[in-house]
C-alpha cells in the first residue's frame, strides 16, 4: 500500500468515539420510540434502523475494556447503571416494574465484560490456554445469557466477544462480517421483510440490519473524541433516563 493510499484511507477513518455513542444511542431511541410513542406499522422504520445499535455498543464495550485503565471500576459501573435501568427497561417491555424473564441490556454487558475477563486471563497464560478459553467461553455465554435472560441473550454476549478477539487479528473485519451476519440473520428473530429481486422472492430478517453497524465502525479513527466525567455520566444515564422518558410520554399519550 502506497503512502497516498494509507493517508486515504485514515481519512476515511472519520469517527471518534463519542460520536460512535453518538450515532448509537440516537439510533437506540429511535428503536424505543417505535415501542412507547411511536408504534404501528406506519412507525416500523423507526425499529429497523435501531436494529445498528446495539453492534456499535458491544464494540464500544469491547474498546472500553481494552483501553480502561481499571476494568473492575468499569464492570462496577456498568452493573450499577444496569440496576438503575432495570425498572424503568421493565415498564418498556412489560408495562410494569417487574419482569424476572428480561433483563437490560447493560447486564448483557456486565456478562460480556466478565467473558473478556476470563478471556484475558487466559491470554495471560499462553497460547494453548486462550485456544482452549475462546469456545469455553462461547459455549458458557451462551447457556448463561438464556438462564438469566439478558437482552439479546448469550448472542449479545457474543457479540462484544467478537469485537474483542478481532482487535489485533489481520482482516479481522471478514470475521466481524461472518460473526455478525451469523448472529444476527440466522439466530436472532424478529419481524421478517419479504423481497423480490431480479424474479427471485427472499425474506429479509429485520434483525439482519445490525449488520449495517459495521460501516460506522469501520470508520472508528481510535481516538477517544471530547471527553469528561460529565460526559462519560451523561453516556451512562443516557440509556435509563430516555427510557423513563419515552415511557412515561407514552402513558401521557395513551393512557
Amino acid at each position: 500500500m502506497t503512502m497516498d493510499e494509507t493517508k486515504g484511507l485514515a481519512r476515511l477513518k472519520c469517527l471518534n468515539a463519542l460520536t460512535l455513542k453518538i450515532i448509537a444511542m440516537a439510533l437506540m431511541l429511535c428503536d424505543h420510540a417505535w415501542a412507547t410513542v411511536a408504534p404501528g406499522q406506519g412507525w416500523a422504520w423507526l425499529t429497523a434502523v435501531g436494529r445498528i445499535a446495539f453492534p456499535i455498543f458491544a464494540f464500544q464495550i469491547a474498546e472500553g475494556f481494552a483501553l480502561t485503565h481499571d476494568r473492575k471500576k468499569y464492570l462496577l459501573r456498568m452493573f450499577l447503571f444496569a440496576l438503575i435501568s432495570e425498572i424503568p427497561f421493565n415498564y418498556l417491555t412489560e408495562g410494569g416494574p417487574i419482569n424476572p424473564f428480561h433483563q437490560n441490556v447493560m447486564f448483557t454487558f456486565c456478562e460480556a465484560l466478565l467473558a473478556l475477563i476470563v478471556l484475558d486471563w487466559a491470554k495471560k497464560k499462553g497460547t494453548a490456554a486462550f485456544v482452549i478459553a475462546i469456545p469455553l467461553t462461547l459455549i458458557v455465554t451462551y447457556l448463561v445469557g438464556f438462564v438469566t435472560f439478558v437482552d439479546y441473550f448469550g448472542y449479545g454476549v457474543w457479540t462484544v466477544i467478537v469485537f474483542y478477539l478481532c482487535r489485533d487479528v489481520k482482516f479481522g473485519w471478514i470475521i466481524e462480517l461472518a460473526a455478525l451476519f451469523y448472529i444476527n440473520w440466522e439466530m436472532i428473530g424478529g419481524l421478517v421483510y419479504p423481497v423480490t429481486l431480479f424474479g427471485r422472492s427472499f425474506d429479509i430478517p429485520e434483525q439482519g440490519l445490525a449488520v449495517l453497524a459495521l460501516i460506522p465502525i469501520w470508520l472508528y479513527n481510535g481516538k477517544q473524541g471530547p471527553h469528561s466525567r460529565a460526559i462519560q455520566f451523561a453516556c451512562y444515564a443516557f440509556y435509563p433516563v430516555h427510557i423513563a422518558v419515552l415511557v412515561l410520554l407514552a402513558h401521557l399519550i395513551y393512557g
